[in-house]
C-alpha cells in the first residue's frame, strides 16, 4: 500500500467516506489547478454535497499532512490575493492595500479573508507548488487571484483581450516594450511584486515616441499617476528583485470589469471559526497572543440550564451529572448542525457563534424541543434552557490560552441571555431584523414580542424579543 493509500484509510476513519472517496478520485484524475486554492463551498456545490462535511474532511485531510491551509487576504474589488498566510497569526496588518485597485481595506475577517486548500506535495505534486516555472497567465490564475473569481476554462485567451503586452522578467533584467497607447486609463502590474503604475491616457493623439520607466522592488512605493497621449510609448520595465517578476499592461475596460465582476461564494474566515471540526481541531494555538482580528458580523448565543443545582439535590450527583452530560452532548451536536460552534461552556451554561441569526434561531429552537425530550425520556420535566442570541460586531482573540471572542456584542449576548425565563428565547433586535431569521419565526409560526430593556454596563435601553 502507498503512503497516499495510506493517508486517506486514515482519513476515512475521520471523515465522510464518500466525501474521501471523492476526494481521492481529484487526487488521482483531476487537472492540476483543481487541487490549488481549493474552493471548499465550489466543490460541494459541484458534487450535490453538504458543505460542512466537505469543510470537515479538508480539516481533518490538513491535520493528517494530505491538504495545506491557506487564509488568504483577497481584495474585494478585484479578488486578488494581497496576502497568503499558512495560519491567522500572520495577519498582522490593520490594512491592506491593493495596488492594482488603488485601494485599502480594513483587515476584516467577513470579507477579506477566504480560506483556501491545495493538495500536499507528498500526496501529489502540481504545477503551483512551483509558482515560479508557472507561466504567466496561469500564474495569474493560480497564485494571483483568490477561489473567489469566477475564471472561464481558457484564462490566457481571455487575458489576451485586456492586456496589451505581458512579460516574465527575469531577476535583475529590464525589458523595452513599444505600445501604441490607447485612449483609456492604463494600468502596469506585476502580480509578485503587487506593484502597480497607473497611466491616464487623453487628449490629442501624437505621433512622437513617449518614454515610461516602471522599476519592480520588494518594498512597495507609492506612484503618481502618469498623464500620457494616446500615440506611441516605449515603456522600459526593470526588475530590481532577487525573483521572476511578471508586469503586465491592463487595459481599464468593459472587458476588464466582466471578469473582476464574475465571483463565487467563499468559504471566508469568519465561517471557519464558527465550525465546530475547526474549533475541535485547532481549540487552541489559532491566534497569537494579543493579536486582534476584526469581524463585522457575528451572531451569539448563550445557554444556561435552568435549576440545575437544585438537581443535583432532587436527584443526586450521578444522575444529574449524566443529565447534564447529555445536555451538552445534544447542544453541540444541534449547534454542529446549524453551522455553529461551541466557543466554551460555563458551568452548565453554553456559549456558541453562528455566521448568520438564522442559524442561531433555528438552533435555539431546536435546542429547546431537545431538552423537552429529554427531560420527558428521563422523567425530569424540569429540564429546561434559558438562551439568549444577539448579533454584532466583534474580536477574535485568545483568552485563557483558546481561540475566543472580546467586545460589547459578547457582553449584550450574555446579558441578555439573563433575562429569558424557562425555556423561553430573548433575542435583540438585530436578530429579528434579519430577513431570513424573520422568515425562519414566521414559518415556524413564531412571533417574538418586545420590550425594552436596561442591561448592566449598556447606557441605553434595548431592544429585545422574547421567543416563547
Amino acid at each position: 500500500m502507498s503512503e497516499t493509500d495510506t493517508l486517506f484509510a486514515a482519513l476515512r476513519q475521520s471523515a465522510d467516506e464518500t466525501i474521501v472517496d471523492m476526494f481521492e478520485r481529484m487526487v488521482r484524475d483531476a487537472p492540476d489547478h483543481a487541487l490549488n486554492k481549493m474552493n471548499a463551498l465550489e466543490i460541494a456545490t459541484k458534487e450535490g454535497l453538504d458543505e460542512e462535511r466537505v469543510i470537515a474532511t479538508l480539516l481533518n485531510a490538513v491535520g493528517l499532512g494530505m491538504f495545506e491551509m491557506t487564509w488568504n487576504v483577497m481584495c474585494p474589488s478585484c479578488a486578488g490575493v494581497l496576502s497568503a498566510n499558512k495560519s491567522l497569526k500572520t495577519l498582522n496588518s490593520a490594512q491592506y492595500n491593493c495596488a492594482f485597485c488603488a485601494a485599502g481595506y480594513e483587515t476584516t475577517l467577513d470579507n477579506l479573508v477566504e480560506v483556501t486548500f491545495t493538495v500536499s506535495p507528498r500526496v501529489r505534486k502540481i504545477a503551483a507548488h512551483s509558482p515560479d516555472e508557472l507561466s504567466a497567465a496561469e500564474y495569474y490564475h493560480q497564485i494571483f487571484w483568490s477561489s473567489a473569481i469566477d475564471l472561464p476554462g481558457d484564462v490566457e485567451k481571455l487575458l489576451g483581450e485586456v492586456t496589451l503586452e505581458m512579460v516574465d522578467l527575469p531577476p535583475g533584467e529590464r525589458a523595452i516594450l513599444s505600445l501604441q497607447a490607447p485612449e483609456g486609463t492604463l494600468i502596469v502590474f506585476d502580480p509578485v511584486t503587487h506593484a502597480a503604475q497607473f497611466i491616464e491616457v487623453k487628449g490629442e493623439e501624437t505621433g512622437e515616441r513617449q518614454n515610461l520607466s516602471v522599476m519592480f522592488n520588494k518594498v512597495q512605493v507609492p506612484v503618481d499617476t502618469v498623464a500620457l497621449r494616446p500615440g506611441p510609448l516605449r515603456l522600459a520595465l526593470e526588475n530590481r528583485t532577487d525573483g521572476r517578476v511578471l508586469p503586465a499592461v491592463w487595459v481599464a475596460n468593459a472587458a476588464l470589469d466582466a471578469i473582476l465582476t464574475r465571483r463565487k461564494p467563499v468559504l471566508t474566515a469568519t465561517r471557519l471559526l464558527t465550525n465546530q471540526t475547526f474549533r475541535d481541531i485547532y481549540r487552541t494555538d489559532t491566534l497569537a497572543i494579543g493579536q486582534r482580528l476584526k469581524i463585522l458580523s457575528l451572531t451569539f448565543l448563550f445557554s444556561d440550564l435552568r435549576g440545575s443545582t437544585e438537581l443535583y439535590e432532587r436527584v443526586g450527583d450521578l444522575t444529574a451529572f449524566d443529565l447534564v452530560n447529555e445536555h451538552f452532548r445534544l447542544l453541540q451536536e444541534i449547534i454542529a448542525s446549524e453551522r455553529g460552534a461551541v466557543v466554551k461552556t460555563i458551568g452548565d451554561a453554553v456559549m456558541a457563534t453562528f455566521e448568520t441569526p438564522d442559524r442561531a434561531i433555528a438552533a435555539a429552537i431546536r435546542m429547546r424541543e431537545a431538552m423537552s425530550d429529554l427531560g420527558a425520556e428521563r422523567q425530569h420535566q424540569s429540564l429546561s434552557l434559558k438562551m439568549g442570541i444577539h448579533e454584532g460586531s466583534c474580536l477574535a482573540v485568545t483568552l485563557n490560552a483558546q481561540q475566543d471572542y472580546f467586545g460589547q456584542t459578547v457582553n449584550i449576548a450574555s446579558r441578555v441571555q439573563g433575562l429569558a425565563a424557562s425555556r423561553s428565547i430573548v433575542v435583540t433586535e438585530q436578530v429579528v431584523e434579519n430577513a431570513k431569521a424573520r422568515s425562519l419565526l414566521e414559518t415556524k409560526g413564531l412571533k417574538p414580542t418586545p420590550r425594552s430593556v436596561a442591561l448592566s454596563g449598556i447606557a441605553d435601553k434595548v431592544s429585545v424579543y422574547e421567543i416563547s
